[in-house]
């Protein structure tokens, strides 16, 4: 028996970004394979008649619905698409416990329960359902087409590995059998003092208050997640951040395998100054070499962008919707 657990959702509108005259919103919950329930906001153009193209959508990497992936989805959802936005598990409305822990097999889970919540839907064509990732969503994203044969699109935005980042730090700097040595002796040291003081220890959202060396990245998460442009009471990043435990099996399971055996369509877009651009270029090669399926992949890059651009647009309209309605107009068809 598939049960799910009674979940405390907010039914007042308390997302970043304006509600949309054009569709209608209401909280929907569904479960996977692992039992958690997860929380999400459903997103249906008004007057919309027949089955729909339905399109998942989550992320950022510590985010929440009410945040950039909402706005993705509504967006989506004012150009004809039903969408889905929703809390990965142990974050945000949905549930799962203990809080703050990510899982690289169980949020690839996330993104495919999201698909089987769609396919049942009786709104939704269930032979045309697409996903949206962003930031380290869009690693899962890529991650979960190359497993789920019922996603038809995918597509990543302003995407991270982070299996890649976590084993080997930013730009590859830690990429050494030593410095993964001493991650994991760390992890492990840091278990047996939450079990001893009966909590787990967070690692601290986005640094706040904001040094004057910080680099740019940090400051680029800074005005996004710490000010009134994308804080939110249950973002993780914008509070206390992760368990420091948190993204541990990340260290030696890598994901993006076998994204060369991709068959269906994937477009990652990514901001041409952006501090992670170099996990799509990278993302992208690896997914067309000695590909059979590489005539249906594509990356773009937008210029002048930086990583949180691609959030909610920078104030410079830098989140390519046109394009991205057009990729799943072609092959959500």
């Amino acid at each position: 028996m598939i049960r799910k657990e009674e979940l405390k959702l907010v039914t007042e509108w308390d997302k970043t970004f304006p509600k949309s005259d054009k569709v209608n919103h209401e909280k929907v919950t569904f479960v996977n394979r692992y039992g958690i329930t997860l929380a999400a906001d459903l997103y249906v153009p008004k007057n919309a008649e027949g089955k729909l193209p339905a399109i998942a959508v989550s992320g950022p990497f510590g985010a929440v619905k009410e945040q950039c992936s909402g706005l993705y989805a509504q967006t989506m959802a004012e150009r004809g698409f039903l969408t889905l936005a929703f809390d990965p598990s142990f974050t945000g409305e949905s549930g799962g416990n203990v809080r703050y822990m990510a899982s690289p097999d169980i949020n690839t889970e996330d993104f495919m329960a999201a698909v089987d919540f769609l396919s049942l839907h009786d709104k939704a064509d269930p032979d045309r359902i697409g996903i949206i990732g962003i930031c380290g969503w869009g690693g899962m994203a890529v991650n979960t087409a190359a497993l789920d044969t019922r996603v038809k699109a995918t597509v990543a935005s302003t995407m991270y590995d982070m299996t890649r980042v976590n084993a080997k730090g930013y730009f590859d700097s830690a990429d050494s059998e030593e410095a993964r040595y001493q991650a994991k002796a760390a992890m492990c040291a840091q278990r047996l003092a939450d079990l001893k003081a009966g909590e787990y220890k967070l690692g601290g959202g986005v640094v706040d208050p904001l040094p004057d060396d910080a680099p740019f990245f940090v400051k680029d998460y800074y005005d996004y997640y710490k000010t009134g442009r994308g804080y939110h009471a249950r973002s993780l990043n914008s509070n206390g951040g992760w368990n420091v435990i948190g993204c541990e099996s990340f260290i030696n399971q890598p994901i993006l395998q076998y994204s060369n055996e991709i068959r269906s369509a994937v477009l990652l877009i990514h901001g041409e100054k952006a501090h992670s651009c170099y996990f799509s270029r990278d993302a992208y090669a690896n997914m067309v070499k000695d590909s059979k399926y590489a005539d249906n992949k594509e990356l773009m890059i937008i210029p002048d962008a930086v990583h949180t651009d691609l959030y909610d647009g920078g104030g410079k309209d830098a989140i390519p919707f046109d394009k991205l309605e057009a990729f799943f107009r072609e092959y959500l068809k």
